[in-house]
């Protein structure tokens, strides 16, 4: 049995700093089932996360960067 991984793409609509994303990275890779989170520092409102949907809900990723006071929505569903 194969593990099934999806991704979405994650834009933040606020400016933000390269410590914050670090910062947002590492929320996400916290999360079970969470494989990867990655931006670029020359596109920094996007963040693709790589996750398993049976283990991991988008929706999350949304609350996590609430919780970090970013606003974001969900691209790629």
């Amino acid at each position: 049995m194969s593990t099934q991984i999806v991704d979405v793409t994650l834009h933040i609509d606020e400016e933000t700093s390269h410590e914050q994303r670090e910062s947002l990275r590492d929320k996400l890779l916290q999360c079970n089932g969470v494989a990867a989170a990655a931006y670029h520092d020359e596109k920094p409102h996007l963040m693709v996360v790589e996750y398993n949907p049976e283990s991991a809900n988008s929706s999350d990723f949304l609350d996590i960067a609430k919780g970090l006071g970013l606003h974001a929505e969900l691209i790629g569903l």
